[in-house]
């Protein structure tokens, strides 16, 4: 299994002060991970998740550690845009503002080509990058002007074809590539408005999204030969990369994709 540890990562309690952020996906996983970070750096999160019991023990956990008034649990949807449209107008009415937009959202079946419906492909598309454009859509209209910022979560298999079984995940791939330059496009659009809009593309993260046990022997062979750093990555690495690039660290950053894959695109 993996050999080296991941590292305590210093969290600034200022960083995001003072700030709003709605994050999606936020009931588990990277989202969580994000949710939870940006509030640990000051921010009020809004979070926001098709399932409403995890999204509430997201806030729950948020308020339990840094008090009250800090987080807002919201069941949304991320197809449906009157869902979307009610809950930017949520956030703003009970953080007081919107700052920025962490669309963590996602899904993934593991049919390979052969076997992929179009009720799969559907689906993928349209939480994975349609629900993307309706989040940022719907938040761009309440997002600071001069200061707001976005981020994406895509992944590295935007870039590259990954099977570890014979096959690949080409509706999750479509999502995802799609979604790369989706954040292009919205960083052209919102810039004239000052909204910086990036991505973050994780490599393996030790999450269920995955649908495979990653510490079994095997997976982590096939693991080990492409990744540079010797270890499965973690929500708070991802978490970490995204709240730099939602920072003032990042202003003069808009339109990129941040790998954060522990080398994985290398070679």
């Amino acid at each position: 299994m993996s050999t080296i540890a991941s590292p305590q990562r210093r969290v600034d309690g200022a960083r995001h002060l003072d700030k709003v952020a709605l994050v999606t996906g936020a009931a588990s996983g990277i989202g969580r991970g994000i949710a939870l970070r940006l509030a640990r750096e000051g921010a009020r999160v809004a979070c926001l998740d098709v399932d409403a019991d995890g999204a509430r023990a997201s806030a729950a956990a948020i308020e339990e550690e840094l008090g009250g008034g800090r987080a807002v649990a919201l069941a949304v949807d991320v197809r449906d845009r009157a869902q979307v449209r009610a809950a930017v107008a949520r956030t703003v009415e009970g953080l007081g503002r919107l700052d920025q937009l962490v669309n963590a959202a996602g899904m993934l079946t593991m049919s390979g080509f052969a076997e992929l419906t179009d009720a799969e492909w559907d689906e993928t598309i349209d939480v994975n990058l349609k629900g993307c454009f309706v989040l940022a859509q719907e938040a761009a209209k309440a997002l600071t002007h001069g200061s707001g910022a976005i981020v994406n979560i895509t992944t590295v298999e935007a870039d590259v074809i990954v099977s570890s079984t014979g096959h690949c995940q080409p509706h999750y791939n479509a999502s995802k590539g799609g979604l790369k330059i989706l954040t292009k496009a919205l960083a052209a659009e919102l810039g004239r408005v000052g909204i910086r809009v990036n991505a973050v593309a994780p490599g393996v993260v030790d999450t269920p999204l995955t649908g495979i046990d990653l510490h079994a022997p095997e997976v982590w062979a096939f693991m080990e030969q492409r990744v540079l750093v010797k270890r499965l990555g973690q929500p708070d690495d991802v978490a970490a990369a995204v709240s730099f690039l939602l920072s003032d660290d990042a202003s003069y950053i808009t339109g990129v994709q941040l790998p954060v894959d522990g080398g994985w695109l290398v070679r």
